[in-house]
């Protein structure tokens, strides 16, 4: 086992902490120098002095950071070193631009995962995010992973079924004159439901929190549909064809009474679990995650080849006991990471 003090990342107060290289990842207090995987609220706060973060991620850091932001961006694979640790950005397949931190220091190497997407235990069986560079495994000693689910109960259909079932449901709201609104968070989840579902059903709108993000995609080159914003209809006839992607943040309020009658469905992972729905009090739920499932997890950390994981975020026991029955040590840091980036307001 390495003693603490030759550990690449630790924790700290302000949260995950490289010692020789001096900066944190994805810190949740303010600090002088940040390597940030992706622009989730929980990953990516404003108040550092210095940030760094793969190259396809600086639309959406300043779409949600500010422009103004002291940013210094890496292609995916290209390398700096600082203070004697050589630091390179590889695809996590989570939302665009979101990556891995690899770390390598006198000869060891550690991997941060962030949040990643991976699905299917075997290659055939692989599916990967379509609106992201997709994850790329990275060979080294010690792996930080999230486990957001990190169960065996989560595991993701097919994609193709998944969007022929939304499809579904948007078509016969649509030929019953119904609005449908789906709601996903504005980032990620926003773009994958627009980039995934049938446009010729009807017309699309969204929330304008949700435009500014696609934005950001457009210009990474990612095929996301031209989206009028729900605000510059004037015509409400031309809702009861529709398909509106607004955040969680709306249900219930006023923003969703122009649409009058109208089925609305809830697009999250956690739409796995039996009552999700009924919670949510809406028509459908859909299982869409942009998080590794159960075979996705273990596929990755088997890829590594790490003899050594620390888990984050999500069901760390489960997972900390699983690996350390695949004979791997195993342990987990404390963080202030989630998955719940429902953070704009309802207007």
């Amino acid at each position: 086992m390495q003693a603490p003090d030759d550990d690449l990342v630790v924790q700290r107060r302000e949260g995950l902490y490289c010692p020789p290289g001096d900066f944190y990842i994805d810190p949740w207090r303010p600090v002088a120098r940040a390597v940030i995987t992706h622009a989730h609220a929980d990953h990516s706060r404003r108040g550092h002095g210095h940030y760094l973060a793969a190259a396809p991620a600086e639309g959406v850091l300043r779409a949600r950071l500010g422009e103004e932001i002291d940013l210094q961006t890496l292609p995916y694979g290209e390398a700096i070193v600082h203070h004697g640790v050589r630091v390179s950005l590889h695809p996590a397949g989570h939302v665009l631009g979101s990556a891995q931190v690899r770390l390598e220091h006198h000869g060891r190497v550690w991997v941060a995962s962030g949040d990643y997407y991976l699905a299917g235990a075997s290659a055939d069986a692989r599916e990967d995010n379509a609106t992201c560079a997709p994850f790329e495994p990275v060979r080294c000693h010690c792996f930080i992973t999230e486990s957001t689910f990190g169960l065996p109960i989560y595991r993701w259909q097919p994609q193709a079924e998944l969007f022929a079932t939304i499809d579904d449901w948007w078509r016969g709201n649509a030929e019953a004159g119904r609005a449908s609104l789906i709601l996903g968070y504005s980032f990620g989840k926003a773009q994958r439901i627009l980039k995934g579902v049938d446009r010729s059903i009807g017309p699309i709108f969204v929330h304008g929190a949700v435009e500014p993000l696609n934005r950001a995609y457009r210009a990474a080159g990612v095929d996301i549909p031209e989206t009028p914003l729900v605000t510059e209809v004037s015509d409400k006839a031309l809702f009861r064809r529709a398909l509106i992607v607004a955040p969680p943040s709306v249900q219930g309020s006023v923003w969703t009474r122009r649409f009058g009658e109208h089925g609305d469905a809830f697009a999250s992972g956690w739409m796995q679990l039996r009552g999700a729905r009924r919670r949510r009090s809406v028509d459908r739920g859909f299982v869409l995650s942009d998080h590794a499932d159960w075979p996705g997890l273990q596929r990755a950390i088997r890829e590594t080849g790490a003899e050594r994981v620390i888990v984050t975020h999500g069901y760390e026991a489960v997972m900390v006991r699983w690996l350390s029955e695949q004979g791997l040590e195993a342990g987990a840091f404390e963080t202030e990471y989630g998955d719940n980036d429902d953070e704009e307001a309802s207007s």
